[in-house]
């Protein structure tokens, strides 16, 4: 299931000015001004595009060339250095008063390949070509993928006794996340801790389809490095935020119109504060400057459906696509998506501007939900998850052979 390898690090006094945001969180612009007078962050290989004339294509061969040249620079110049032996890493994340600590590691392609790694979202074939020629050019995956498992006693006790040692990094984020590293090189607890995974029925991804399925891909081509980097939090410890929606316009119908149409499967009630739901089956909705509090019927909800039941299909079956006329949620540039990071205020701003005409604020997707979709095979609408704190890139990278 998972083995411990030889990671390439920042030495720690470095790790600070190279830890960097996943690669997909920024767009190009924001990562050049992130890197902006950091000639060592970790962007310039993650987003190296970030190093050549303005509106050059991400996607060209010259990027993932800068890319490759720049991790190399970073390597002779002693910022980057592997380590001697294969070990594990403990990471652990605290942003406000949430803490997690995960098992940095590299996983199974053959379980990924097997589904004993299991999914809950389709992937884009651009961006697994994209994730597929930056694994090549760097001859490394730098982006881990993101597991989760159902928690173990065993593991449990093991992280207790092994993070009450002093970390050998210990560094906060601009966005304030505090990120700790352990490492874990003694045979024994390297050997419980293969034995304990190599037990469990499956592993989950949360987030990192594209990351995974390019790692599979660049591991049938080259008939080697049958593992991929992925760091792994128990499922209990997970913080999933709300990924809400917001909608252009209301599909031609007036304002009552649209509020009679929902209100054939959900109770409407006007509030003067923000809407953020409580429970499943309860949404927020914003229009014309006024808060909703929506609640599903329970008749509109369907049985036994570990897809058609979470709240993001409710809100896509009930409203979105037989009201306002959405039908592909990945495709229809009528809707956008605001992570729940934002807050409320996010939804509003987008509506006061003018951009948007309504909002809806979800109840999070929890990761029992998550785990049900995926041990039925079955893969949930876009969209559905906004995991914080976010991972970093370049904390520890793993090397191809």
């Amino acid at each position: 299931m998972i083995r411990p390898f030889a990671g390439l690090r920042p030495l720690p006094e470095y790790t600070s000015q190279v830890i960097a945001p996943p690669y997909d969180v920024l767009n190009t612009e924001e990562a050049r001004i992130r890197a902006n007078k950091r000639p060592w962050s970790f962007l310039h290989i993650s987003k190296p595009e970030i190093d050549l004339p303005v509106n050059t294509n991400p996607y060209s061969e010259e990027v993932y060339a800068k890319g490759a040249e720049n991790l190399q620079n970073m390597l002779k110049n002693g910022i980057l250095k592997p380590d001697t032996q294969a070990c594990y890493y403990l990471y652990s994340l605290t942003m406000d008063q949430h803490q997690q600590t995960g098992l940095v590691a590299v996983a199974s392609v053959d379980d990924y390949n097997s589904n004993r790694i299991r999914k809950h979202e389709f992937t884009r074939p651009d961006k697994e070509d994209d994730r597929v020629r930056q694994i090549d050019a760097l001859n490394a995956q730098t982006g881990p993928v993101f597991l989760t498992y159902k928690h173990n006693n065993i593991i449990d006790e093991l992280v207790i006794k092994l993070t009450t040692n002093t970390p050998t990094v210990n560094v906060t984020a601009d966005d304030g996340v505090i990120h700790k590293l352990w490492i874990v090189d003694n045979s024994s607890d390297i050997n419980l801790i293969t034995s304990t995974f190599d037990s469990m029925d499956c592993l989950y991804i949360a987030d990192g389809h594209h990351r995974s399925a390019a790692a599979s891909r660049v591991a049938a081509q080259r008939q080697a490095n049958n593992y991929f980097l992925s760091v792994i939090f128990p499922d209990n410890q997970m913080q999933i935020l709300d990924y809400n929606r917001v909608v252009k316009d209301l599909n031609g119908l007036t304002i009552d119109q649209f509020l009679d149409g929902i209100s054939q499967s959900f109770s409407i009630n006007a509030h003067k504060e923000p809407i953020k739901p409580q429970n499943n089956g309860e949404f927020g909705m914003y229009l014309n400057g006024q808060w909703y509090k929506l609640e599903i019927h329970s008749d509109k909800i369907p049985n036994n459906d570990p897809v058609a039941s979470l709240d993001v299909s409710l809100l896509t079956d009930q409203i979105l696509n037989p009201i306002l006329g959405i039908e592909d949620l990945r495709r229809d540039k009528r809707i956008d998506f605001v992570g729940g990071i934002r807050g409320l205020s996010g939804l509003e701003k987008r509506v006061n501007s003018g951009e948007m005409t309504v909002a809806f604020a979800l109840y999070p997707t929890s990761m029992q939900a998550l785990m049900a979709v995926a041990d039925a095979e079955q893969v949930m609408p876009p969209k559905s998850t906004w995991f914080e704190p976010k991972l970093a890139d370049g904390i520890v990278s793993h090397q191809l052979i």
